[in-house]
């Protein structure tokens, strides 16, 4: 389902929607995903929860501009207005890789509040980003010439090491859609080259000052970020807790989508 609401934010256009009722669950996606990742996760939880879904800019259908900075502090500190916007004191928040930086920054270094955070094999503590980050961000401007050929190629053999069990064509083709025209080529490449581990270094010592209930889920075949980074996490975080996945990669959505449902439902209505 097409994300319906639009926020403007600093020149940018922010894609989100709502659905259904109950306590407030905002759901936060990373890269090089968008928001329909999470799209069946929303209707399930809809039947109990008020779920709130958004593209960050640079992402799914929220604007591309090549003049608009998408980094993960722009990301983080409009995250922290985008709840303002929505009302939401204190909502839940599940967040997925870059998602993780985003929600951690709006949270200590902007004031967001949280009644409870949930962490998808999130990017929060170095080192993160792979050779092909790195090559990237040598050669933006090249990648972002490629053929259209080529440049499918590149990105497909990308998204799918994410995966431990293997992508269906409809999963890839879900993920790679907002890439494939010529302004999402370029801004794939952009949000890459963006990258820099020095915001999540800016929070990283602020970790053992969180006492929002914090759970941290991990997949026990993630190649992109291991699980070790989750239990590091959990060790600087009071109170947090681990729980890994069996059998799952980065894209733990589509490789344990029933256990992750019922990871979330179980976390989601024990902290109310």
């Amino acid at each position: 389902m097409a994300l319906s609401q639009r926020f403007q934010w600093r020149g940018r256009t922010v894609g989100w929607d709502v659905r259904g009722q109950g306590p407030a669950v905002v759901l936060c996606h990373g890269t090089p995903w968008s928001s329909r990742l999470w799209e069946p996760y929303a209707h399930a939880l809809s039947s109990e929860f008020t779920v709130y879904l958004w593209d960050m800019p640079g992402y799914g259908t929220s604007s591309k501009q090549a003049d608009h900075p998408v980094d993960l502090a722009v990301q983080g500190e409009l995250f922290a207005d985008l709840l303002a916007h929505w009302e939401l004191r204190e909502p839940h928040v599940v967040a997925h890789d870059y998602g993780g930086a985003v929600s951690l920054r709006a949270h200590l270094l902007h004031r967001a509040m949280y009644r409870s955070l949930a962490l998808v094999d999130v990017v929060a503590l170095r080192p993160w980003g792979s050779d092909f980050f790195r090559l990237v961000t040598a050669n933006a401007d090249t990648f972002a010439e490629l053929p259209p050929a080529v440049h499918r190629g590149a990105l497909e053999a990308y998204i799918r090491g994410a995966s431990y069990r293997g992508l269906t064509d409809e999963q890839l083709a879900t993920l790679t859609e907002p890439w494939l025209t010529a302004e999402g080529q370029a801004a794939f490449y952009r949000q890459i080259a963006q990258a820099d581990e020095r915001f999540t270094d800016e929070f990283h010592d602020l970790l053992p000052t969180i006492t929002v209930p914090t759970h941290v889920i991990w997949g026990d075949r993630d190649t992109w970020i291991p699980p070790d980074r989750g239990r590091r996490l959990v060790d600087l975080i009071p109170g947090a807790d681990l729980e890994i996945i069996e059998n799952a990669g980065h894209l733990v959505q589509y490789d344990a989508p029933v256990e992750l449902a019922v990871a979330l439902h179980r976390w989601l209505s024990r902290t109310g």
